[in-house]
Protein backbone atom coordinates (compact mmCIF):
# COMPACT_ATOMS: atom_id res chain seq x y z
CA UNK A 1 0.00 0.00 0.00
CA UNK A 2 1.53 3.70 -0.92
CA UNK A 3 0.94 6.68 0.76
CA UNK A 4 -1.58 9.33 0.22
CA UNK A 5 -0.25 10.90 -3.11
CA UNK A 6 -0.06 7.29 -4.56
CA UNK A 7 -3.82 6.71 -3.43
CA UNK A 8 -4.91 9.80 -5.24
CA UNK A 9 -2.91 8.92 -8.71
CA UNK A 10 -4.11 5.47 -8.43
CA UNK A 11 -7.46 6.93 -8.31
CA UNK A 12 -6.83 9.65 -10.98
CA UNK A 13 -5.79 6.61 -13.20
CA UNK A 14 -9.27 5.03 -12.71
CA UNK A 15 -11.16 8.10 -13.09
CA UNK A 16 -9.35 8.37 -16.56
CA UNK A 17 -10.24 4.70 -17.62
CA UNK A 18 -13.81 5.00 -16.35
CA UNK A 19 -14.46 8.26 -18.51
CA UNK A 20 -12.46 7.14 -21.97
CA UNK A 21 -14.95 4.40 -21.35
CA UNK A 22 -17.99 6.13 -20.94
CA UNK A 23 -17.24 8.46 -24.04
CA UNK A 24 -16.37 4.95 -26.04
CA UNK A 25 -19.99 3.21 -24.67
CA UNK A 26 -23.14 3.53 -26.66
CA UNK A 27 -25.11 6.79 -26.16
CA UNK A 28 -27.63 4.82 -23.72
CA UNK A 29 -25.25 2.91 -21.95
CA UNK A 30 -22.96 6.06 -21.00
CA UNK A 31 -24.81 7.00 -17.97
CA UNK A 32 -24.81 3.05 -16.27
CA UNK A 33 -20.64 3.16 -17.35
CA UNK A 34 -20.43 6.57 -15.59
CA UNK A 35 -22.23 5.35 -12.46
CA UNK A 36 -20.45 2.29 -12.10
CA UNK A 37 -16.96 3.23 -12.81
CA UNK A 38 -17.80 6.03 -9.76
CA UNK A 39 -19.33 3.33 -7.35
CA UNK A 40 -15.76 1.25 -8.08
CA UNK A 41 -13.47 4.54 -7.25
CA UNK A 42 -15.30 4.66 -4.27
CA UNK A 43 -14.95 1.54 -3.36
CA UNK A 44 -11.22 1.19 -3.93
CA UNK A 45 -10.88 4.78 -2.32
CA UNK A 46 -12.96 3.09 0.87
CA UNK A 47 -11.41 -0.21 0.91
CA UNK A 48 -7.94 1.03 0.39
CA UNK A 49 -8.71 3.79 3.08
CA UNK A 50 -9.28 1.19 5.06
CA UNK A 51 -6.40 -0.64 4.55
CA UNK A 52 -3.97 1.96 4.73
CA UNK A 53 -5.38 3.01 8.69
CA UNK A 54 -4.53 -0.75 9.16
CA UNK A 55 -1.40 -0.83 8.21
CA UNK A 56 -0.12 2.72 9.37
CA UNK A 57 -1.61 1.29 13.23
CA UNK A 58 0.47 -1.71 12.18
CA UNK A 59 3.83 0.67 11.85
CA UNK A 60 2.53 2.26 14.84
CA UNK A 61 2.79 -0.61 17.23
CA UNK A 62 6.31 -2.10 15.52
CA UNK A 63 7.58 1.58 16.53
CA UNK A 64 6.26 1.19 20.02
CA UNK A 65 8.32 -2.36 19.92
CA UNK A 66 11.28 -0.73 18.35
CA UNK A 67 11.50 2.07 20.29
CA UNK A 68 9.59 1.80 23.49
CA UNK A 69 10.32 -1.79 24.33
CA UNK A 70 6.46 -2.84 24.99
CA UNK A 71 5.07 -6.03 24.06
CA UNK A 72 2.47 -5.80 21.21
CA UNK A 73 -0.03 -8.34 20.40
CA UNK A 74 -0.90 -7.74 16.61
CA UNK A 75 -4.62 -9.21 17.25
CA UNK A 76 -6.97 -6.67 16.32
CA UNK A 77 -6.74 -7.76 11.99
CA UNK A 78 -9.32 -9.29 10.42
CA UNK A 79 -8.83 -11.81 7.56
CA UNK A 80 -6.94 -11.16 4.52
CA UNK A 81 -3.76 -10.58 3.79
CA UNK A 82 -3.00 -7.72 6.52
CA UNK A 83 -3.95 -10.35 9.01
CA UNK A 84 -1.44 -12.39 8.26
CA UNK A 85 1.40 -9.92 7.29
CA UNK A 86 -0.05 -9.17 11.40
CA UNK A 87 0.78 -12.40 12.24
CA UNK A 88 4.35 -12.62 10.83
CA UNK A 89 5.31 -9.52 12.40
CA UNK A 90 3.82 -11.26 15.71
CA UNK A 91 6.20 -13.94 15.13
CA UNK A 92 8.73 -11.39 14.71
CA UNK A 93 8.25 -9.40 17.42
CA UNK A 94 8.47 -12.70 19.72
CA UNK A 95 11.16 -14.06 18.11
CA UNK A 96 12.86 -10.96 19.06
CA UNK A 97 12.14 -10.74 22.39
CA UNK A 98 13.41 -14.27 22.84
CA UNK A 99 16.68 -13.28 21.58
CA UNK A 100 16.77 -9.95 23.75
CA UNK A 101 15.99 -12.16 26.69
CA UNK A 102 18.43 -14.61 25.82
CA UNK A 103 21.08 -11.45 24.98
CA UNK A 104 20.12 -10.52 28.84
CA UNK A 105 20.96 -13.74 30.37
CA UNK A 106 24.11 -14.21 28.55
CA UNK A 107 24.95 -10.68 29.62
CA UNK A 108 24.21 -11.35 33.03
CA UNK A 109 26.22 -14.72 32.72
CA UNK A 110 29.31 -13.36 30.94
CA UNK A 111 29.44 -10.13 33.68
CA UNK A 112 29.03 -13.40 36.88
CA UNK A 113 32.14 -15.67 35.17
CA UNK A 114 34.10 -12.83 34.62
CA UNK A 115 33.99 -11.41 38.15
CA UNK A 116 34.68 -15.36 39.44
CA UNK A 117 37.66 -15.59 36.92
CA UNK A 118 38.85 -12.30 38.64
CA UNK A 119 38.85 -12.90 41.85
CA UNK A 120 39.88 -16.97 41.12
CA UNK A 121 43.40 -15.22 39.56
CA UNK A 122 43.49 -12.45 41.73
CA UNK A 123 44.17 -14.54 45.07
CA UNK A 124 47.28 -16.23 43.99
CA UNK A 125 48.90 -13.40 42.28
CA UNK A 126 48.04 -11.68 45.88
CA UNK A 127 50.19 -14.62 47.36
CA UNK A 128 53.05 -14.00 44.53
CA UNK A 129 52.97 -10.59 46.06
CA UNK A 130 53.38 -11.23 49.52
CA UNK A 131 55.96 -13.81 49.30
CA UNK A 132 58.40 -11.84 46.76
CA UNK A 133 59.45 -9.65 49.73
CA UNK A 134 59.87 -13.10 51.94
CA UNK A 135 62.22 -14.68 49.11
CA UNK A 136 64.16 -11.19 49.14
CA UNK A 137 64.63 -11.38 53.24
CA UNK A 138 65.58 -14.61 53.55
CA UNK A 139 69.05 -15.97 54.19
CA UNK A 140 69.03 -18.93 54.73
CA UNK A 141 69.20 -21.30 51.85
CA UNK A 142 66.81 -23.77 52.47
CA UNK A 143 64.22 -21.17 53.49
CA UNK A 144 64.73 -19.36 50.13
CA UNK A 145 64.52 -22.49 48.03
CA UNK A 146 61.18 -23.73 50.20
CA UNK A 147 59.70 -19.82 48.98
CA UNK A 148 60.82 -20.42 45.71
CA UNK A 149 58.71 -23.47 45.63
CA UNK A 150 55.85 -22.28 46.76
CA UNK A 151 55.98 -18.98 44.15
CA UNK A 152 56.68 -21.67 41.03
CA UNK A 153 53.72 -23.75 42.32
CA UNK A 154 50.83 -20.50 42.51
CA UNK A 155 52.21 -19.43 39.26
CA UNK A 156 51.62 -22.78 37.93
CA UNK A 157 48.69 -22.95 39.08
CA UNK A 158 48.12 -19.46 37.47
CA UNK A 159 48.79 -20.77 34.37
CA UNK A 160 46.51 -23.71 34.58
CA UNK A 161 43.77 -21.76 35.14
CA UNK A 162 43.91 -19.29 32.61
CA UNK A 163 44.64 -22.13 30.06
CA UNK A 164 41.64 -24.10 31.18
CA UNK A 165 39.78 -20.70 31.03
CA UNK A 166 40.96 -20.58 27.23
CA UNK A 167 39.85 -23.95 26.21
CA UNK A 168 36.10 -23.75 27.82
CA UNK A 169 35.91 -20.60 25.60
CA UNK A 170 36.59 -22.32 22.49
CA UNK A 171 34.36 -24.71 23.64
CA UNK A 172 31.94 -22.10 24.11
CA UNK A 173 32.42 -20.53 20.87
CA UNK A 174 32.36 -24.20 18.53
CA UNK A 175 35.97 -22.82 17.82
CA UNK A 176 37.53 -26.29 19.37
CA UNK A 177 38.61 -28.32 16.32
CA UNK A 178 37.31 -31.58 16.94
CA UNK A 179 38.11 -35.17 15.41
CA UNK A 180 36.08 -38.01 14.50
CA UNK A 181 37.55 -40.90 14.49
CA UNK A 182 37.80 -44.22 16.38
CA UNK A 183 39.82 -44.75 19.28
CA UNK A 184 41.13 -47.09 21.91
CA UNK A 185 39.54 -46.53 24.92
CA UNK A 186 42.02 -48.20 26.98
CA UNK A 187 44.80 -46.17 25.49
CA UNK A 188 42.91 -42.63 26.47
CA UNK A 189 42.70 -43.73 29.76
CA UNK A 190 46.43 -44.73 30.16
CA UNK A 191 47.52 -41.51 29.08
CA UNK A 192 44.91 -39.85 31.23
CA UNK A 193 46.47 -41.12 33.94
CA UNK A 194 50.25 -41.12 33.58
CA UNK A 195 50.35 -37.31 35.09
CA UNK A 196 48.55 -38.42 37.78
CA UNK A 197 51.09 -41.45 39.05
CA UNK A 198 53.56 -39.93 40.96
CA UNK A 199 50.87 -37.02 43.05
CA UNK A 200 48.70 -40.62 43.76
CA UNK A 201 51.96 -42.08 45.16
CA UNK A 202 52.44 -38.87 47.62
CA UNK A 203 49.04 -38.95 48.47
CA UNK A 204 49.11 -42.58 49.33
CA UNK A 205 46.15 -43.13 46.91
CA UNK A 206 45.89 -46.68 44.97
CA UNK A 207 45.04 -46.42 41.33
CA UNK A 208 43.44 -49.43 40.19
CA UNK A 209 42.63 -49.98 36.50
CA UNK A 210 40.05 -51.55 34.30
CA UNK A 211 40.17 -51.97 30.85
CA UNK A 212 38.31 -53.72 28.26
CA UNK A 213 41.33 -53.47 25.56
CA UNK A 214 38.53 -53.93 22.87
CA UNK A 215 36.72 -51.47 23.54
CA UNK A 216 36.46 -48.33 21.41
CA UNK A 217 34.66 -45.05 20.23
CA UNK A 218 34.46 -42.19 17.51
CA UNK A 219 36.07 -39.31 19.07
CA UNK A 220 39.30 -37.20 19.50
CA UNK A 221 41.71 -39.08 21.49
CA UNK A 222 43.72 -36.32 23.59
CA UNK A 223 40.51 -34.54 24.28
CA UNK A 224 39.05 -37.18 26.12
CA UNK A 225 41.94 -38.19 27.74
CA UNK A 226 42.19 -34.65 29.18
CA UNK A 227 38.70 -35.30 30.48
CA UNK A 228 39.74 -38.47 31.90
CA UNK A 229 42.43 -36.38 33.41
CA UNK A 230 40.12 -33.84 34.83
CA UNK A 231 37.83 -36.17 36.51
CA UNK A 232 40.72 -38.75 38.24
CA UNK A 233 42.47 -35.76 39.48
CA UNK A 234 39.29 -34.33 41.03
CA UNK A 235 38.51 -38.27 42.41
CA UNK A 236 42.36 -37.99 43.68
CA UNK A 237 41.77 -34.85 45.76
CA UNK A 238 38.76 -36.35 47.25
CA UNK A 239 40.23 -39.61 48.55
CA UNK A 240 41.82 -39.68 51.95
CA UNK A 241 45.01 -41.29 52.50
CA UNK A 242 45.14 -45.29 51.76
CA UNK A 243 42.19 -44.63 49.40
CA UNK A 244 41.48 -45.87 45.76
CA UNK A 245 40.92 -44.88 42.57
CA UNK A 246 39.47 -46.98 40.17
CA UNK A 247 39.38 -46.14 36.33
CA UNK A 248 36.83 -48.52 34.17
CA UNK A 249 36.08 -49.36 30.85
CA UNK A 250 33.64 -51.34 29.21
CA UNK A 251 31.47 -51.43 25.88
CA UNK A 252 28.45 -52.73 25.19
CA UNK A 253 25.68 -52.57 21.83
CA UNK A 254 24.60 -49.24 23.12
CA UNK A 255 28.00 -47.56 24.49
CA UNK A 256 31.44 -47.44 25.12
CA UNK A 257 31.46 -46.36 28.77
CA UNK A 258 34.58 -44.93 30.63
CA UNK A 259 34.05 -45.12 34.64
CA UNK A 260 36.15 -42.89 37.32
CA UNK A 261 35.18 -43.71 40.58
CA UNK A 262 36.91 -43.33 44.05
CA UNK A 263 36.50 -44.62 47.84
CA UNK A 264 36.25 -40.69 49.20
CA UNK A 265 33.18 -38.89 50.93
CA UNK A 266 31.11 -38.84 47.73
CA UNK A 267 29.12 -35.76 46.31
CA UNK A 268 26.57 -34.45 48.72
CA UNK A 269 23.07 -34.40 47.59
CA UNK A 270 22.91 -30.66 47.54
CA UNK A 271 26.06 -30.50 45.82
CA UNK A 272 24.99 -32.91 42.51
CA UNK A 273 23.16 -30.74 40.48
CA UNK A 274 25.77 -28.07 40.69
CA UNK A 275 28.91 -30.70 40.32
CA UNK A 276 29.41 -29.27 36.48
CA UNK A 277 29.05 -25.62 36.79
CA UNK A 278 31.57 -23.44 36.90
CA UNK A 279 33.82 -22.07 39.88
CA UNK A 280 31.79 -24.57 42.16
CA UNK A 281 33.37 -25.94 44.51
CA UNK A 282 31.55 -28.50 46.69
CA UNK A 283 30.12 -27.10 50.26
CA UNK A 284 28.94 -30.61 51.68
CA UNK A 285 29.58 -33.86 53.37
CA UNK A 286 31.69 -34.69 49.94
CA UNK A 287 34.03 -31.37 49.87
CA UNK A 288 37.19 -31.00 50.55
CA UNK A 289 37.97 -27.86 51.89
CA UNK A 290 41.45 -27.12 53.33
CA UNK A 291 41.99 -24.60 55.98
CA UNK A 292 43.04 -21.30 55.05
CA UNK A 293 46.32 -22.31 56.81
CA UNK A 294 46.58 -25.39 54.77
CA UNK A 295 46.76 -23.47 51.02
CA UNK A 296 49.45 -22.03 49.24
CA UNK A 297 47.62 -18.81 49.76
CA UNK A 298 46.92 -19.12 53.17
CA UNK A 299 50.97 -19.82 53.91
CA UNK A 300 52.14 -16.91 51.44
CA UNK A 301 50.22 -14.51 53.70
CA UNK A 302 51.08 -16.47 57.26
CA UNK A 303 54.99 -16.13 55.86
CA UNK A 304 54.30 -12.10 55.38
CA UNK A 305 52.61 -12.17 58.80
CA UNK A 306 55.32 -13.90 60.99
CA UNK A 307 58.01 -13.83 58.89
CA UNK A 308 61.12 -16.20 57.67
CA UNK A 309 60.25 -18.75 60.67
CA UNK A 310 57.73 -19.97 58.71
CA UNK A 311 59.34 -21.03 55.95
CA UNK A 312 61.28 -23.47 57.87
CA UNK A 313 58.32 -24.58 59.06
CA UNK A 314 56.26 -25.48 56.44
CA UNK A 315 59.70 -27.06 54.99
CA UNK A 316 60.03 -29.28 57.69
CA UNK A 317 56.30 -30.46 57.31
CA UNK A 318 57.47 -31.10 53.44
CA UNK A 319 60.64 -33.10 54.57
CA UNK A 320 58.29 -35.39 56.78
CA UNK A 321 55.88 -36.59 53.87
CA UNK A 322 52.81 -33.46 53.78
CA UNK A 323 51.66 -33.45 50.52
CA UNK A 324 48.34 -31.45 51.22
CA UNK A 325 47.70 -29.45 48.20
CA UNK A 326 45.53 -26.27 47.60
CA UNK A 327 41.98 -26.99 47.07
CA UNK A 328 40.95 -26.61 43.00
CA UNK A 329 39.56 -23.83 41.24
CA UNK A 330 36.03 -25.80 40.57
CA UNK A 331 36.55 -25.56 36.61
CA UNK A 332 37.74 -29.02 35.90
CA UNK A 333 34.81 -30.80 35.76
CA UNK A 334 33.05 -28.17 34.15
CA UNK A 335 35.86 -28.25 31.14
CA UNK A 336 35.58 -32.10 31.22
CA UNK A 337 32.06 -31.97 30.62
CA UNK A 338 32.49 -29.67 27.66
CA UNK A 339 34.94 -31.55 26.09
CA UNK A 340 32.93 -34.81 26.21
CA UNK A 341 29.51 -32.96 25.08
CA UNK A 342 31.67 -31.82 21.82
CA UNK A 343 32.18 -34.86 21.03
CA UNK A 344 28.55 -36.00 21.11
CA UNK A 345 29.04 -37.73 24.47
CA UNK A 346 27.63 -37.55 27.65
CA UNK A 347 29.44 -37.80 31.24
CA UNK A 348 27.00 -37.80 34.48
CA UNK A 349 28.26 -37.85 38.11
CA UNK A 350 26.50 -40.14 41.07
CA UNK A 351 27.61 -41.34 44.23
CA UNK A 352 28.68 -45.49 44.57
CA UNK A 353 26.00 -47.50 47.04
CA UNK A 354 29.26 -48.77 49.17
CA UNK A 355 30.26 -44.14 49.45
CA UNK A 356 32.61 -42.56 46.97
CA UNK A 357 31.95 -40.42 43.81
CA UNK A 358 31.36 -42.28 40.18
CA UNK A 359 31.54 -40.18 36.94
CA UNK A 360 31.15 -41.88 33.95
CA UNK A 361 31.32 -40.70 30.41
CA UNK A 362 29.44 -42.31 27.53
CA UNK A 363 29.88 -42.13 24.27
CA UNK A 364 26.85 -43.88 22.27
CA UNK A 365 27.58 -46.42 19.34
CA UNK A 366 24.07 -45.39 17.48
CA UNK A 367 22.63 -42.02 17.55
CA UNK A 368 18.64 -42.06 17.13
Amino acid sequence: MGSASTLLRQCAAMAAVAAVLAWAAPTDAKLWVTATGAVLIVLFLGISLYRHRQIRRLAAEIDEVLHAGRAVGFSNCREGDVAVLANELGKVVARLSRMSEMLASESRALADALADVSHQIRTPLTAIALMLPVVERADDARERKRAVRELEAMIERVSWLVTTLLKIAKVDAGAMHVERREVSAADVVRRAVAPLATAMDLRDVNLVLQLDEAATFQGDAPWTAEAVENIAKNCMEHTPAGGTVTVAVREDALACSITVSDTGLGIAPEDLPHIFERFYRGRGAGAVALAPEETAEGVAMQIAAEGASQVAVAASADAAGDVRQPAGFGIGLSLAQALVSAQGGTLRAANNPEGGARFEISFPKLVV
